[in-house]
């Protein structure tokens, strides 16, 4: 039985794969940062709507305000909301770090044509899923985009939960952060937002968002065995579109 306790062990196999990926081997030159980003921005994209959604599932977005839910995982979602959705960029100006990554990808000279416009059908009306399928981007980038936004448009607290908490812990800093100050040596200036980018990521993340994320799961699941396998499997999966997007990734470079 799937509980608080074992859920790291069932997941460790998955989250190793990503953290040996050959991907990061490849990331040797500004060109293939270039490539990396314009494919990872649509996980910064989406990323985002997971969060929205425990937002909306574990706080009260509607009037009359009433209090709704725990506290403390109210306390974290608007926590993470605030920090994803309003930091601010180099410059002290306010940004979300979705923003904040199109600035980075600018900088760099990433093309940033395929996730501006997506975004900017849905900023137009278009539903998501007409917006995904009639896109003008790789399969691989769709399928992963379609879990991600079924996931927060459909799923209960505690499935997006999981996703957030265990699928998407986002890998990315601690790994590409040596690699990126690296290559600032190469092309001095072009990386500085991207630091930054990644940099905001591991303080803002710090020691309190995680165990907060903990606690709230074991809210959400308490001692439902049903909840934790669910939510289990719902970040098994995140996992696994994580390592084929990484895949798909790794062969265009």
């Amino acid at each position: 039985m799937i509980t608080a306790t074992t859920i790291d062990r069932d997941l460790s196999p998955f989250k190793a794969k990503l953290l040996e990926h050959p991907l990061y081997t490849k990331l040797n030159s500004i060109e293939a940062i270039q490539v990396f980003m314009t494919y990872h921005a649509f996980a910064v994209w989406d990323f985002m709507s997971l969060v929205k959604a425990l937002q909306q599932k574990l706080t009260c977005t509607q009037l009359p305000w009433i209090p709704v839910g725990s506290p403390s995982s109210r306390r974290l979602i608007n926590e993470i909301v605030w920090g994803e959705e309003s930091d601010i960029d180099t410059f002290g100006n306010p940004a979300s770090h979705y923003e904040l990554y199109l600035q980075a990808m600018e900088e760099i000279g990433a093309d940033t044509t395929p996730i501006v416009s997506l975004v900017s059908a849905i900023q137009n009306g278009t539903p998501w899923e007409d917006t995904v399928n009639q896109a003008q981007i790789p399969d691989e980038i769709k399928t992963f985009i379609r879990f991600s936004l079924s996931t927060a448009t459909k799923a209960p607290a505690h499935i997006v939960g999981g996703v957030f908490t265990y699928g998407r812990e986002d890998l990315i800093p601690d790994l590409f952060i040596a690699i990126v100050r690296g290559l600032a040596n190469q092309q001095k200036g072009s990386v500085d937002t991207l630091l930054y980018y990644l940099e905001r990521h591991i303080e803002l993340d710090g020691d309190e968002h995680g165990p907060m994320a903990l606690q709230m799961m074991e809210e959400l699941c308490g001692g439902d065995s049903k909840n934790w396998e669910e939510a289990t499997d719902f970040a098994q999966q995140a996992l696994e579109h994580r390592i084929r997007l990484w895949d798909f990734i790794s062969a265009q470079l």
